[in-house]
């Protein structure tokens, strides 16, 4: 049977709130259609595009990747806002991490995944990944409640382990490998790092009004890489 009961973390606007930030909702778009006729029946059928090929994970099993992925979409889902927590990345920068500075936390999430995906499949029938949204939420809430069986010690500890993960994938510098686009950032309407800030910049910023410079901490040379644990390695794209 479904849970009819909202997610009290899975919505965007519960997240900005609790931030303090407020954001206006992105407009709609536009429904895309094909008139009647418009196609004829004699022109050649063209074959689907081959599927693209899978990001490979560094330290995730192809299993647990997939199971991630569709974790941190509902921890922090794509909406009419915007892009979520999957389009930031926050999946990459955890699995990146699990082979450095999180290297402690492998066991955990090897359990813990196993365990979530164990306890999908008793209570609702089917893999977490397999179920509708509404059944992942339910799935997550009893998780993060302490109410899902299976796991070693409480579930509730899984749960914060990898929200609190999923908002460092999400909301850090985009050096570690999340926060791809700025996603996160702009998210909560961080202007981005700045080694000087005029007054004009501060009154803009007071105002809401000062553009996002969309720059890492590592696009500055007064900011060493090599000071960076070289376990918490991601997108070094950024300065040399």
């Amino acid at each position: 049977m479904t849970d009819e009961r909202p997610a009290r973390i899975f919505t965007r606007r519960d997240l900005l709130r609790t931030a303090g930030f407020v954001t206006a909702a992105a407009a709609a778009p536009a429904q895309l259609f094909t008139p009647a006729g418009a196609a004829e029946a004699t022109e050649p059928v063209q074959a689907p595009p081959a599927a693209a090929a899978r990001e490979a994970f560094e330290n995730l099993t192809a299993a647990e990747a997939d199971l991630l992925e569709a974790i941190v979409a509902r921890l922090i889902p794509s909406d009419a806002l915007g892009p979520g927590a999957k389009e930031a990345r926050a999946a990459h920068y955890i699995d990146r991490a699990l082979g450095g500075a999180l290297a402690s936390s492998r066991q955990a999430y090897e359990a813990g995944l196993a365990a979530l995906d164990r306890y999908a499949r008793s209570s609702r029938g089917k893999p977490f990944t397999e179920l509708a949204s509404n059944d992942q939420d339910a799935v997550l809430m009893n998780v993060e409640s302490g109410a899902a069986s299976g796991f070693a010690g409480s579930s509730a500890q899984f749960f914060n382990l990898v929200l609190g993960h999923t908002h460092q994938g999400t909301f850090g510098d985009p050096y570690y490998g999340g926060n791809a686009g700025f996603i996160g950032w702009d998210l909560l309407g961080y202007p981005g790092v700045r080694t000087m800030v005029t007054p004009a910049d501060q009154q803009a910023l007071e105002k809401g009004q000062l553009k996002a410079n969309h720059k890492s901490a590592y696009d500055f040379e007064a900011f060493n890489k090599a000071t960076v644990s070289n376990g918490f390695h991601g997108d070094t794209s950024h300065a040399d």
